[in-house]
């Protein structure tokens, strides 16, 4: 394995550990379906979301915060309120992970 590829399973681990927690899973899911409803296709405030969880906003944010360290979300002050993204490239790099590993099993078969 070379280095590069060493890091890029590190990255993967770090997505896949933030998402193992099930109020982090949830937020990430929240903030990529509140993405396609808001007006601009590609970000979310997170006020709605916090309603929807039914979960304390000082948790949200320690959840948030580790959703971005996982560089799986993005986040932006939209006046006083937060917007967040999905991060693209996190998206893709999680789809082409899960493609190669799918396409590994099948021609172990």
């Amino acid at each position: 394995m070379t280095a590069r590829e060493a890091a890029s399973d590190d990255r993967i681990v770090k997505m896949l550990k933030a998402l193992g927690h099930p109020n982090r899973f949830r937020l990430f899911v929240e903030i990529l379906k509140g993405a396609s409803s808001y007006e601009d296709g590609h970000t979310c405030l997170l006020t709605p979301i916090i309603a929807r969880l039914n979960i304390g906003a000082p948790t949200v944010s320690h959840h948030l915060k580790e959703l971005v360290h996982a560089e799986l979300v993005t986040t932006a002050r939209d006046g006083k309120f937060l917007a967040c993204r999905v991060n693209p490239d996190a998206l893709a790099r999680l789809q082409t992970f899960f493609q190669h590993a799918t396409t590994q099993e099948k021609k172990k078969k």
